[in-house]
């Protein structure tokens, strides 16, 4: 029966006795650890800012009237040339509205799923804004803005002003950051709206959003439902779009099919209009994972070089052990057991490094324009990262003592007592 106790008594020995290379050893292992936790802490935390600066201003689902051609030409009709092959050239949109039929039984109809954490209404339209001499074209978005603000965050991108403000002016708008710059206009002051029509209409700037994209900042801005509705001289039920937010993201592709085959409507899932983006973010963490294990991998080598050498030097005592009684398995216990040890302390250390480094980099002040809603630099302190990394620590460290344990293993220890 073997004494465990015994065996690690023997291998804290030998690490003791060569304190300088179990040192070395056990900080490979600390700034491997530590490197992987600041790495994937950093990049996760900072794909995951990524996609809530574009998902928490996206819809799950978006629900509108697609303008496309005609699916039946006339001359799929003409019963002559049924069975023949025809070509049609320069085939035109047919004329369909942009409103949506029926938009308010709808909006309740899909409130009343358990899935949906709500849907709300929007109006989109192309507006030039004026300001004296210039004159730029852009986006004119009619919302509710206290149900967007809490369902998609939109207050967040307020930088001046508040979504209240505008909820409380029935002429108020919200201004692109970008527009105001362009236009030099500030809150209080009013920018003129004329419509593809001809129609100009003063409103009162209330707020400034700022999303961080400079191409929406540029075009984007925001006003109430019915400022939008009394624009375009449309009556209160005129809606063009409906934004869905549900509880759980996955659900968004099943719940769009369904949209659109039991209504006729285009519903445009957030996997899809971000497919490019999420491709984007899982090539970026299968980078950071890829060089966090490397590191890993490079500190167990060291672990092994180091005890393959303790090996060498402790041939004496080895082949002493074995004379008085130890077993092969017992010596290669003992070589593992230095190794776990090794590779136990560097990586409790480790992750109390990589957890202060990224302690110290999510407060490190992150101040720029282009994303007005981000303080300091993003980290992501996922208690899974530090379980990952002890587990790693303990499985290379044990790679990387096995082979030079199962060389111990087979030492003959009457060939090193006689030198043979």
């Amino acid at each position: 029966m073997r004494n465990y106790r015994v065996i690690l008594s023997i291998a804290k020995t030998h690490l003791l006795s060569k304190f300088r290379q179990t040192l070395i050893a056990a900080l490979g292992v600390t700034f491997g650890i530590g490197s992987y936790i600041t790495l994937v802490s950093f990049m996760t935390g900072l794909n995951q800012m990524l996609d809530e600066l574009i998902l928490n201003q996206t819809p799950h689902i978006h629900i509108y009237n697609e303008i496309e051609p005609t699916a039946e030409q006339p001359v799929t009709l003409f019963q002559d040339l049924k069975n023949g092959f025809n070509v049609v050239h320069s085939v035109k949109p047919k004329l369909s509205q942009k409103k949506i039929h029926n938009a308010e039984p709808l909006m309740k109809f899909l409130n009343t799923d358990e899935r949906i954490r709500g849907a709300i209404p929007q109006i989109k339209t192309q507006v030039f804004y004026i300001a004296g001499s210039i004159e730029l074209g852009g986006n004119l978005s009619g919302v509710e803005i206290l149900k967007e603000e809490e369902l998609f965050n939109l207050g967040d991108y307020i930088v001046k002003g508040s979504a209240s403000d505008l909820h409380n002016t029935s002429n108020g708008i919200i201004l692109g950051a970008g527009l105001a710059d362009k236009l030099a206009l500030e809150i209080g002051d009013r920018v003129q709206i004329t419509t593809v029509k001809g129609d100009i209409f003063p409103l009162k700037i209330v707020g400034i959003y700022q999303s961080g994209i400079i191409e929406i900042d540029n075009v984007q801005s925001f006003t109430n439902l019915k400022t939008v509705q009394n624009i375009l001289g449309e009556p209160g039920n005129y809606i063009t779009d409906i934004n869905v937010k549900l509880y759980d993201i996955e659900d968004a592709v099943p719940i769009s099919r369904f949209i659109e085959e039991q209504f006729g409507l285009t519903a445009i899932d957030v996997k899809t209009a971000n497919a490019q983006f999420e491709t984007g973010t899982t090539v970026r963490n299968l980078i950071t994972y890829a060089v966090s294990i490397t590191l890993l991998i490079v500190a167990g080598f060291g672990i092994y070089n180091i005890l393959n050498m303790l090996i060498y030097e402790k041939m004496n005592d080895i082949a002493i052990l074995k004379a008085t009684g130890f077993s092969g398995r017992d010596v290669q216990l003992i070589f593992m057991s230095q190794a776990l040890i090794i590779g136990f302390l560097g990586g409790i250390l480790g992750l109390l490094l990589g957890y202060g480094i990224s302690l110290l980099i999510s407060h490190t002040p992150f101040e720029t324009e282009a994303l007005p809603t981000v303080e300091t630099y993003p980290v992501n302190f996922d208690l899974s990262f530090y379980v990952m990394g002890i587990c790693f620590a303990m499985l290379f460290t044990f790679l990387a003592g096995y082979l030079p344990s199962r060389k111990a293993k087979r030492i003959d220890p009457v060939r090193i007592i006689t030198g043979i």
